[in-house]
């Protein structure tokens, strides 16, 4: 990684260009700063097309515009955040700001400015492209010859179809305004500084709430991302098994390496930390770690999605025989696992209760742990006290889209109070974890965890599996591993 320049402020800056404190560099002299402002080509960029989703963005805004009226909005994308020292995370935009704009920048802000009683003109404020007459453009450590070319503020308008204007004229704009004004809280601290004394805690959370509902029922290019999530994440799968041989030699890592692979060329990121748990890692339900080791008859429990370029993520378990043949007890656990999964898919259907499959497949589980000798009395009663999660443990789905968890911040009443409607897309993945301790279970089942995970979409006639590319039933998951492997 190259170090900074360490240069003193040429006469044309107004503000002083942070640089490293170390740097081999200590000055510029007049005739370098000079030299560095000409013999550039022109790299104006003519002609752009709109990006594929700017028809949908500007749907989403008028929603927005329409439920707030008369009122100030303000959404950021964010700021890098400092990983150690002067390296920086890499940056990905709040899902608000990338949902309504289509933009990935940082330090962007979208506002829509009320234009009356109804309406707004929205207005996309951005880092315009590096100066190069004070020499910003290679001496921060943020200019365009440290970290790429930036689209200027013209092209940027003719590719997202919003209004653009420079961002660090924002914060004073935003202190001299008046009248009433919401934000997105969380992600710019000078925003919202800026607004400290306009917005109140509570209209702010109206905001955050509504544009979480707002995700709730999926557009068709949100689920043709969601489909082209899934489709990548199947091929990380198959990635993973041919290479389970090394990862038996290695550890965990490798499986997480190989799906970051693929995440990473065919889509921005993964979406979440992978879990790629192996034998009773199995059993912790976020083991993000992976630093364990892989052995031959015990289960890998994989659960990860790639995040496509556009940001929407894919979220699929499987739990894979690690030598490719699940031995009679890992047959038993899985069956019941697929089993609860398969009804909890039937349940999925407009104008079901959000509710009704997770009450599905927890009952298939409760049934079988009944009839396992591990729980007593009837079904009815072992869900009516939850006795059956101390080994299902958490609930049998969620919402999916730009974010893992999506719609996060949705009211109860439209989350998992409400009843199912076309475009909404959800995980349905029951799972059975029975820990290492567990002196209330047969030793053999110790340290076995199993989960099926699936993106079910909800259609006008039922519903589609998005993943179903990825065989569930075990018959077909042991002949998919041993056609992979060869």
């Amino acid at each position: 990684m190259a170090e900074e320049l360490n240069p003193e402020t040429p006469e044309e800056t107004e503000e002083p260009i942070k640089q490293r404190k170390n740097g081999l560099y200590g000055s510029v002299s007049d005739e370098l700063a000079e030299n560095m402002k000409s013999g550039w080509a022109d790299t104006a960029l003519h002609g752009l097309e709109p990006i594929a989703q700017a028809g949908h963005t500007a749907e989403r805004r008028a929603a927005l515009s329409a439920r707030f009226p008369g009122e100030r909005l303000v959404i950021p994308a964010g700021n890098l955040k400092t990983r150690s020292n002067d390296t920086e995370y890499s940056f990905r935009a709040s899902t608000e700001y990338a949902y309504l704009t289509g933009d990935q920048t940082h330090d962007g802000v979208l506002v829509l400015e009320p234009t009356g009683t109804s309406g707004h003109e929205a207005t996309l404020y951005l880092l315009p492209r590096s100066d190069r007459e004070n020499g910003e453009f290679w001496l921060d450590g943020q200019g365009e010859l440290w970290v790429g070319r930036r689209h200027s503020l013209t092209e940027a308008e003719q590719l997202l179809g919003i209004p653009a204007k420079d961002v660090r004229e924002l914060p004073a704009a935003l202190t001299e305004a008046t009248g009433p004004v919401r934000a997105v809280r969380g992600h710019d601290a000078g925003i919202e500084a800026a607004l400290t004394d306009k917005v109140t805690a509570e209209r702010d959370e109206e905001l955050r709430v509504f544009l979480s509902e707002a995700r709730l029922v999926k557009d068709a290019f949100e689920v043709a991302e969601l489909q082209k999530a899934c489709d990548s994440t199947a091929r990380g799968f198959e990635d993973v098994v041919r290479v389970l041989d090394k990862a038996e030699a290695t550890s965990e890592r490798y499986i997480e390496g190989t799906f970051f692979l693929r995440a990473r060329v065919e889509g921005n990121d993964i979406g979440y930390g992978s879990i790629c748990a192996a034998g009773p890692h199995a059993t912790t339900l976020h083991w993000v770690r992976n630093d364990g080791a892989v052995r031959s008859g015990e289960l890998l429990l994989l659960d990860a999605g790639v995040e496509t370029t556009e940001l929407y993520t894919a979220d699929v378990t499987r739990t894979l025989p690690i030598n490719g043949r699940y031995n009679e007890l890992q047959r038993k656990i899985y069956d019941a696992v697929y089993e609860a999964q398969e009804a909890g898919i039937a349940a999925v259907k407009p104008g079901a209760a959000y509710r009704d499959f997770h009450d599905a497949a927890q009952r298939v589980l409760a049934e079988k742990l009944v009839e396992w000798g591990l729980l007593e009395g009837s079904v009815e009663r072992v869900l009516e006290l939850g006795l059956q999660r101390r080994w299902t443990l958490h609930g049998t789905g969620h919402m999916l889209g730009m974010d893992v968890h999506d719609c996060a911040a949705a009211r109860t009443e439209a989350y998992v109070d409400t009843t199912l409607e076309p475009g909404m897309c959800l995980t349905v993945e029951p799972g059975l974890y029975f820990q290492a301790d567990d002196l209330t279970v047969p030793e053999e089942y110790r340290g076995i965890g199993v989960r099926i995970e699936d993106d079910i979409l909800v259609t006008e006639d039922g519903n589609r599996n998005l993943s179903d590319s990825l065989p569930r039933q075990a018959d077909e998951v042991e002949a998919w591993m041993a056609g992979l492997k060869g």
